[in-house]
């Protein structure tokens, strides 16, 4: 039975496709939601982006035929109608959603949908599509059916670990270190592994004796890890299992992608910022290692910042540079302490700004980097969480020739009010690349950064 869906306004600015994504049923758009689009086609952010690229479909329909008559949405059977809300409809609503707004226009129109449904004899379910919590509560409340805009959520519970164990015998773990590798065919598997995919094999006679590997999904064989143990990175070393993996994907240049997912303190930006330098300065894979993020504040706003675009992302960039300072052993601290006042803040600052200096480093704000092509850099976008699919599509799609692109952040710490933990960019980035031969993935589960900061992050 084909249902009616009622769209709200931010599903639309959400996912500017979803008016195409609902196979052979059929789409209300109320009038309300139509004007409300119009009022952000001006941002000059991505929902105005957003907006315009909705105004545009449903000026493509409409040369179809008439759409408060409604028109063939798509090849499947589906059809598309602008309604307008009927004020003999909004007086039967309670007293109290009587005003009049955006909301209560949106509801009356679902609710004039399933009287007349009533009325003809057929009973296709009505359900109102909407982000807006509330407004879900208001439908429920007044009898409709109201569901969230799902198609493009992750289950958290469910996200790709990028990692698995595997029992085996000592002869087919001695197996693993000799080439070609060890055949993944015959192996008891609870899923099939993916490209990439980290595995710690298990004796099963000495279950304390253990092998990490990796899967290659090209000869189908479990190999060592080649690059993490050899890695000479100075005071970092990976301090477990997950790291180890981590920092194999993030070595190896056929990787193109790594996404690293984790709670507070478990080594994701600290990781990907030191085998980034040691690449560009060391092992000269990349020209420069470019470093962004989204300039989205934990609490209120402080205000405007002065300055050029540097000065403007100083604050914001403030994490990245502790990181380097710990990598690179507080160069500049002995200046730092010998002045007084200012003096210290200029030493530990040093780092950052000798490594601009020599070309090696580069900060870019994510507003501006629509349009460039990005070639053999060292990418790292940090707390990822905080940026919507669409952005995150706009990054990635940035990428030039021999460029490395690095996604780090924890889908519990969003600042963002349009993305949860399971409608962000990071998770549906992470979901829709496993298993991908240019990419790899691992979720972070221990903290390292200190003993207070795990049990914060476990009990808070």
């Amino acid at each position: 039975m084909r249902k009616t869906f009622v769209l709200d306004t931010n599903v639309l600015l959400h996912d500017p496709a979803a008016l195409t994504r609902f196979e052979d049923n059929h789409i209300l758009i109320p009038i309300e939601v139509v004007e409300e689009i119009d009022r952000f086609k001006r941002d000059p952010a991505e929902k105005g982006r957003n907006a315009r690229q909705v105004s545009r479909l449903l000026d493509g329909l409409r040369t179809q035929g008439n759409l408060a008559d409604g028109v063939a949405n798509g090849d499947q059977g589906g059809t598309l109608k602008v309604v307008f809300c009927r004020s003999e409809t909004l007086s039967q609503l309670p007293p109290e959603l009587k005003g009049g707004n955006g909301d209560n226009n949106i509801l009356a129109v679902a609710l004039e949908e399933q009287r007349l449904q009533a009325v003809m004899g057929s009973q296709p379910p009505v359900i109102l599509v909407t982000k807006d919590t509330n407004l879900r509560i208001k439908a429920d409340a007044v009898g409709l059916i109201a569901q969230d805009y799902t198609s493009d959520r992750v289950d958290i519970g469910d996200l790709y670990p990028g990692f698995c164990e595997l029992w085996v015998s000592a002869e087919q773990m001695d197996q693993v270190k000799h080439p070609p590798g060890l055949a993944v065919e015959g192996l008891v598997v609870e899923s099939p592994l993916l490209a990439n995919e980290g595995v710690t094999l298990v004796n099963r006679l000495q279950p304390a004796h253990t092998l990490l590997a990796r899967f290659n999904a090209k000869t189908s064989t479990l190999q060592p890890l080649q690059r993490a143990p050899k890695a000479k990175l100075g005071r970092i070393q990976p301090r477990n299992r997950e790291q180890t993996f981590a920092l194999d994907l993030l070595l190896d240049p056929d990787i193109q992608l790594v996404t690293l997912v984790g709670k507070a303190g478990t080594g994701k930006t600290l990781l990907a910022l030191a085998a980034g330098l040691h690449q560009v300065a060391d092992e000269r894979l990349y020209e420069r290692l470019l470093v962004t993020r989204p300039v989205i504040s934990l609490g209120k706003e402080i205000g405007f910042l002065p300055g050029d675009l540097e000065e403007k992302m100083g604050p914001w960039m403030q994490p990245i540079i502790d990181n380097l300072d710990y990598l690179l052993g507080g160069a500049g601290e002995e200046e730092g302490r010998s002045g007084r006042g200012g003096s210290h803040h200029r030493g530990t600052r040093s780092n950052w700004t000798d490594l601009k200096g020599m070309g090696l480093l580069e900060v870019e704000a994510i507003s501006y980097i629509r349009g460039r092509s990005i070639p053999r850099q060292y990418m790292v976008v940090d707390e990822a969480q905080n940026l919507t699919p669409h952005e995150v599509k706009t990054i990635v799609t940035r990428v030039g020739e021999g460029t490395k692109i690095v996604l780090t952040g924890d889908p519990y710490q969003i600042d963002n009010p349009y993305v949860d933990a399971e409608s962000n960019g990071l998770t549906w980035l992470v979901e829709r690349f496993k298993g991908q031969y240019l990419a790899g993935h691992v979720t972070l589960l221990r903290g390292e950064r200190s003993e207070l900061a795990e049990l914060a992050a476990n009990l808070l």
